[in-house]
């Protein structure tokens, strides 16, 4: 199958892609309970589907060439993807990203994998979702580790590759694939370390902007950066009040004051509220997101 991007990686041969949407998102919490992570919204679209269009920039799509995983509230995640991607659903508690991984060696099959975080916030304004992180792909000869970085503030600091932080997304060969038991394990140890010790992983410089969105900060910047300085109001909000700077869902209703902050779909904010740098899900969920 053909690929959009520029240098397909023939030298090593076929690519497929995971995204990771197991986890439980336990900094985001309260608005996790409700919402696994990977469905929380920013820009008004959940998280995972900003991945499966990054994927798709890359030609890669459909069952036989993604995977999604899925644990923590994992019938949301399943009903999301539909017939989108092949599903990995963990029993009783997530396996981490070596596990998730490892937990789908069959279905990868020989194949070297493009491994995402679904909260992995990416925008990058000189190319749209797929040709931004092109580059991880370009010229790869299916043998060494890709991670996707970008200049650390702290290039010594713990968690750092060769003077970056990982922003979400790397390549990684079969070879290195197929012994990872589906049992709970990290990527970072199972394979990225290893790789770097043995002079095999390469970083691949993202020129674009970042988010983790593991924290309710970054999640509402990560959503003020989507909407851009004028804000995003669905279409189907109903607003009354006043919004400036914002992200409102679908079907929300605000008749108070909203001030650079991310209202839910469906969500409401009552005449005479006042809401600053908060996200609001439901009628009576508020989380500060200030730093």
């Amino acid at each position: 199958m053909s690929t959009p991007y520029a240098g397909a990686p023939a030298p090593g041969g076929e690519v497929c892609a995971v995204v990771l949407a197991a986890g439980e998102g336990t900094r985001l919490r309260p608005l996790t309970e409700r919402v696994p992570k990977a469905l929380c919204p920013v820009g008004n679209v959940p998280l995972l589907d900003r991945a499966l269009a990054r994927l798709a920039g890359l030609g890669l799509a459909g069952p036989e060439r993604v995977a999604v995983n899925a644990c923590y509230l994992g019938d949301q995640v399943v009903a999301r993807v539909g017939g989108r991607a092949h599903l990995s659903v963990e029993p009783d508690a997530p396996l981490g990203t070596a596990g998730g991984v490892g937990r789908l060696r069959d279905w990868i099959a020989g194949r070297g994998v493009l491994v995402g975080n679904a909260d992995a916030y990416l925008a990058d304004p000189a190319a749209p979702p797929g040709p931004d992180i092109a580059a991880l792909l370009d010229g790869w000869d299916g043998h060494g580790v890709r991670l996707l970085g970008r200049p650390a503030d702290d290039p010594d600091a713990p968690g750092t590759f060769d003077g970056h932080e990982f922003v979400g997304f790397s390549l990684l060969p079969w070879r290195l694939v197929r012994d990872l038991p589906a049992t709970f394990g990290d990527l970072v140890r199972a394979v990225w370390r290893p790789a770097e010790a043995a002079g095999a992983l390469t970083v691949v410089p993202y020129r674009g902007t970042f988010y983790d969105t593991g924290t309710p900060a970054d999640y509402l910047d990560a959503n003020l950066h989507a909407a851009g300085p004028d804000g995003l109001v669905d279409p189907a909000a109903t607003v009354t009040g006043r919004v400036t700077g914002s992200v409102v869902g679908a079907g929300a209703r605000v008749d108070g004051d909203v001030d650079r902050s991310v209202v839910w779909p469906g969500a409401t904010v009552a005449a005479g509220e006042s809401l600053h740098r908060v996200i609001r899900a439901g009628d009576d969920l508020t989380v500060p997101a200030a730093r």
